[in-house]
C-alpha cells in the first residue's frame, strides 16, 4: 500500500523547530500590537506581514512530499494450551484434550487477521504444538511460560491466550490480584482465557499421599492420605487400604482406614512398617462409591526408598566351633548390628537323660522365633544346624516365606549345613542360589584353596577381600557338597577339583528368591581370614571384609552392587519409560536389563541388552506399561544382579484433582487487563490493533530551497515597502 503526505525537512531537529515556531510566533503577536498602538489600520500591513512570516517559515522548515510503501501486520498472539496429562481426563462423552483442540480451530478463526503461534506449556519452556500434539507432562506451570516468553528475543506477544481447565500448578490456587500481577510482570501485556469445562465431574480421587520423614526399615512411618470427592457422590466413610507390592508374592497389607470426604475433602494419617530395605513400592487405594465416573484415579503407585538404621540379625548354630566363634564376636562387634544368637550347646548324646527342651543351657523358643518374630529380622544366618534334629523341618515353609517377601538368607558351612542337615528336597532348598545333591556324601573333608569365579573378580562384593589379599585365600579345612548354581544366581568362589558337570563346584553363591535375597557359603572354614600366616598380612582385617560384603549384599546397600537403577521422570502408564543404569568404577561388560512385574500375577518379563561402550551410564527406554508395581534386574557382565522397584500410575499426580478450575482463570485475566471466556464464547475475546510497518519512503522537497528564499526575502521586501507607506518605521 502506497501513501503520499508532507512534512518538514529532516534535517532540523524537534528543538530547532520550535524555537522557530515560537520567533514566527511573537513576530505576529508584536507587528498586531504595533498595528493597535499607532491605530494603524493598513490591512496590508498586516496582510504581508503575515506572508512575508509564513514565508520566512516556510524557507526554514523547507516541507517535502514523503511517499511511503506501508505494509499492516496483524498483532502477534501467542496461544497457550495447557498440556498436563490432566487434559485425557474424560468430559461429557470426550476428552478435555479433544475439547482444546477444537478450541484452538476455533481460535485460529476468531484471530485470523493476527500473526498467531500456538504453543503448549506444562514444565519449563513453552513448546510447539504439531499435528500429533507434544508430550504431557505432570504440571500446567503457566508462570513458568510466560517467564521464559519475557526473556525470549525478538517482537514481544501483544496479547495472550491461555486455553485450560484452570487446575494450574503455579499460579497456586486462590491466587491475590497482587500476586498474580507480580508473576505476570515480566510480559505485561494482556492474558485471555479460555476454560475448558463448566462442571466438574462425578469423582471420588485420592487427592494427595504424604510421608511424616524418610522411611526407615522396621519404624513406624506415618502416612497422611486426603481424599476429595464430589458434592454428589456419597463418601461419609470411604474405606483406604495401603499395601506393599512383592514380586512373585500377593500383596503385603501394611495400613487400613476410612476418611470422611463428605465436605468435598477428608483425610486420614495411618501408620505403616516397611521391613526391608531399598526401593519399595506401595498401592495406595480407595473404594469408591457408587457413581464415581474416573476409576484410574482411585489407586496411587508410590515409590519409597527406604534406609536401614541397623541390621537386625538371627544367627542359630548347631554346634560350638572357631567358625561359629568368629562369626558370633564379629557381628557383636558392629554397632550397627543388632544381633539375637541361640548356639546349641549340648545334644541329646550329651546327657541320656535330656529332652527336648534341655538341647541347649537356656531353652531354644523356635516355635517364638519362627512363628512370632521373624518378620522383625533382616536376615537369617543358618550355621551348621541340623533341620531335623532341631525341629526346623516345620518352619521351613514359613522361612521359604519369609525371603521371597524380603528377607536375606545365609546358609553357612559345616557337617550339619545343606544337605547334611536335612535340607535337600525341602522347601527351603528352592530359595538357596545352589542345588543340594539329594544322593552321596554330604560333605568332602579334603583341604583346599577356593578360587575366585569371573564373577567373584568383578563383584563388588568381594572387592575389599581381594584389595586386602591380592586375590590369594588360605586353605580351607573341606566343603559341603553344592550343585550347580540354579538361574539367575551368581558363583563367586568355585572348588580347584570338585565339579558338577562340566563346571566347578560352587563354594560361594548369591541369588535371588522373590523379593529377597539368600546367600549359600559351602565351608565353615571363613574363620581362616582372620588367623593364620596369610590372615596376618591384612592384620586380619579380610575376615570382617568378606563378611562386610555379604551382609551388604543381602541388605541392597548400594556400595556392594554392580550398578544403580534410576528412574528418568515418572513412570506413566500408556507412555514409553526410561531407566538410567549408571555402573560402578571398574564394572566392565555388556549390560543386561530385565523388567517384572510385582505382585502374585506375572506379567512376560522384559529384557533389554546394551553393548559395553565403557560409558559410566547408559539409558533404555521400554515401551509402553501398564499401571502397578514392577521390579528391574541389572547385570553388568558378570556381576551380581541390581535391582530397582518402582511405580507405574495412570495419570499419576496430574489425575489426583479432577475439578476444573474456572475462579482462577478468571483471577489471571482481571488482574492482567484481559478477557475470560468459556469455550462457546471466543468470539467475545478482543482483538489487538493492527501494526503498520514501513518496508519504503522517500522524501522529495515541494521546492528547491533556494525558491523558498527567494520567496521569502520579497515578501518581506513587499512588507517593508507597505510599512514606510504607512507611516511605520
Amino acid at each position: 500500500m502506497t501513501e503520499t503526505s508532507f512534512a518538514l525537512t529532516e534535517d532540523l531537529g524537534i528543538a530547532a523547530v520550535a524555537g522557530a515556531c515560537a520567533l514566527l510566533l511573537i513576530s505576529l503577536a508584536l507587528l498586531v500590537l504595533e498595528l493597535r498602538r499607532n491605530e494603524t489600520r493598513n490591512r496590508w500591513v498586516f496582510v504581508t506581514g503575515v506572508l512575508s512570516t509564513l514565508a520566512l517559515g516556510l524557507a526554514l522548515f523547507r516541507p517535502v512530499v514523503v511517499t511511503a510503501k506501508t505494509n499492516k501486520l496483524g498483532p502477534r498472539i501467542v496461544l497457550l494450551v495447557d498440556q498436563s496429562r490432566r487434559l485425557d481426563l474424560p468430559a461429557d462423552n470426550t476428552t478435555r484434550s479433544e475439547l482444546a483442540e477444537n478450541a484452538v480451530q476455533v481460535l485460529r478463526s476468531h484471530y485470523a487477521d493476527a500473526r498467531l503461534s500456538v504453543l503448549g506449556f506444562g514444565e519449563g519452556e513453552p513448546r510447539a504444538l504439531n499435528k500429533q500434539g507434544s508430550r504431557r507432562t505432570s504440571s500446567s506451570d503457566l508462570v513458568s511460560a510466560v517467564e521464559h516468553l519475557a526473556q525470549a528475543p525478538g517482537e514481544r506477544p501483544q496479547a495472550l491466550v491461555v486455553v485450560s481447565d484452570g487446575r494450574l500448578t503455579r499460579p497456586d490456587e486462590a491466587p491475590s490480584a497482587e500476586s498474580l500481577k507480580q508473576a505476570f510482570a515480566g510480559l505485561d501485556v494482556p492474558i485471555h482465557t479460555v476454560s475448558l469445562v463448566e462442571n466438574a465431574p462425578r469423582d471420588a480421587s485420592i487427592r494427595s499421599v504424604r510421608a511424616a520423614g524418610a522411611a526407615v526399615a522396621h519404624q513406624k512411618l506415618a502416612i497422611t492420605v486426603e481424599v476429595g470427592c464430589s458434592p454428589d457422590l456419597d463418601c461419609k466413610r470411604v474405606p483406604i487400604r495401603i499395601r506393599e507390592l512383592l514380586l512373585g508374592e500377593r500383596p503385603l497389607e501394611l495400613a487400613s482406614g476410612a476418611a470422611n470426604a463428605e465436605s468435598g475433602r477428608g483425610e486420614v494419617e495411618m501408620e505403616i512398617t516397611l521391613d526391608r530395605a531399598g526401593s519399595r513400592v506401595i498401592e495406595v487405594s480407595i473404594d469408591t462409591p457408587d457413581g464415581d465416573t474416573i476409576a484410574d484415579n482411585n489407586v496411587r503407585y508410590l515409590t519409597f526408598s527406604v534406609a536401614k538404621e541397623r541390621i537386625r540379625l538371627l544367627h542359630l548354630a548347631g554346634r560350638p566351633t572357631y567358625d561359629v566363634r568368629a562369626l558370633r564376636l564379629w557381628l557383636k562387634s558392629d554397632e550397627s548390628v543388632d544381633v539375637v544368637a541361640f548356639f546349641i550347646l549340648r545334644g541329646e548324646t550329651d546327657d541320656p537323660g535330656a529332652g527336648e527342651r534341655d538341647l541347649a543351657l537356656i531353652r531354644f523358643p523356635v516355635d517364638e522365633l519362627f512363628t512370632e518374630h521373624l518378620p522383625s529380622f533382616d536376615a537369617v544366618i543358618l550355621q551348621d544346624i541340623d533341620a531335623v534334629r532341631y525341629k526346623l523341618s516345620r518352619y521351613l515353609v514359613g522361612l521359604e516365606s519369609y525371603v521371597k517377601k524380603g528377607g536375606g538368607l545365609i546358609m553357612v558351612g559345616g557337617p550339619s549345613s545343606f544337605a547334611g542337615g536335612n535340607y535337600a528336597g525341602t522347601p527351603l532348598d528352592s530359595i538357596l542360589p545352589v542345588e543340594q545333591p539329594r544322593r552321596g556324601k554330604p560333605t568332602d573333608p579334603t583341604a583346599f584353596v577356593p578360587s575366585f569365579t569371573e564373577a567373584g573378580r568383578a563383584a563388588p562384593v568381594t572387592a575389599k577381600l581381594r584389595s586386602l589379599l591380592g586375590g590369594q585365600l588360605p586353605e580351607m579345612f573341606g566343603a559341603n557338597m553344592l550343585g550347580a548354581a540354579r538361574p539367575g544366581a551368581i558363583a563367586l568362589l568355585e572348588h580347584p577339583t570338585l565339579s558338577v558337570g562340566a563346571q566347578a563346584m560352587p563354594v560361594l553363591a548369591l541369588g535371588e528368591a522373590g523379593d529377597g535375597r539368600s546367600i549359600a557359603l559351602g565351608v565353615d572354614s571363613t574363620h581362616r581370614l582372620a588367623f593364620g600366616e596369610l590372615a596376618s598380612q591384612a592384620s586380619g582385617r579380610a575376615y570382617g571384609a568378606l563378611w562386610d560384603g555379604l551382609l551388604g549384599w543381602l541388605m541392597r546397600d548400594p556400595r556392594y552392587e554392580a550398578a544403580r537403577v534410576e528412574l528418568v521422570g515418572e513412570c506413566i502408564a500408556g507412555e514409553p519409560v526410561t531407566l538410567r543404569v549408571h555402573r560402578l568404577p571398574g564394572m566392565i561388560g555388556d549390560i543386561t536389563l530385565t523388567l517384572e512385574s510385582l505382585g502374585a500375577t506375572k506379567r512376560p518379563p522384559i529384557a533389554r541388552a546394551i553393548k559395553d561402550t565403557r560409558s559410566s551410564s547408559a539409558e533404555v527406554t521400554l515401551d509402553k506399561l501398564e499401571a502397578g508395581g514392577y521390579a528391574a534386574r541389572v547385570v553388568v557382565g558378570a556381576a551380581p544382579a541390581t535391582r530397582h522397584d518402582f511405580g507405574c500410575e495412570r495419570g499419576g499426580e496430574a489425575w489426583s484433582d479432577s475439578r476444573p478450575d474456572n475462579a482462577r482463570l478468571a483471577a489471571i485475566a482481571e488482574a492482567t487487563n484481559g478477557t475470560s471466556v468459556n469455550l462457546d464464547q471466543v468470539k467475545f475475546l478482543p482483538l489487538p490493533e493492527v501494526t503498520e510497518v514501513t518496508a519504503e519512503r522517500h522524501a522529495s522537497p515541494l521546492l528547491p530551497a533556494w525558491v523558498w528564499a527567494l520567496l521569502s526575502t520579497g515578501l518581506l521586501g513587499v512588507h517593508w515597502i507597505t510599512r514606510r507607506q504607512s507611516g511605520l518605521t
